[in-house]
């Protein structure tokens, strides 16, 4: 049985900030914010594949670090990171 989370809120932040977010009030500060659902794979990465609202990531389930991530199909311009939000 996956025990893997089935769904994450990642967020789209400003340049590289500490923590994971919970300081800055989670998506307030956020350019952009989705909803990603476990895909049932296993990225590039070696980590479950999550997708949604136009974002796509492999996200380390113990750590809840992005691994790699793809916005509308695309790598992240520079200065901008993306973070999974708190949890509630």
């Amino acid at each position: 049985m996956n025990t893997d989370p089935q769904s994450y809120e990642l967020l789209l932040v400003p340049g590289f900030t500490a923590g994971d977010g919970a300081g800055s009030g989670g998506s307030a500060g956020a350019l952009r914010s989705a909803v990603v659902v476990a895909t049932g794979k296993t990225g590039a990465s070696g980590y479950p594949r999550y997708v949604g609202d136009g974002m796509e990531a492999d996200i380390d389930p113990e750590t809840r670090s992005v691994e790699a991530v793809l916005v509308d199909g695309a790598e992240l311009d520079y200065g901008i990171s993306v973070r999974v939000a708190p949890a509630e």
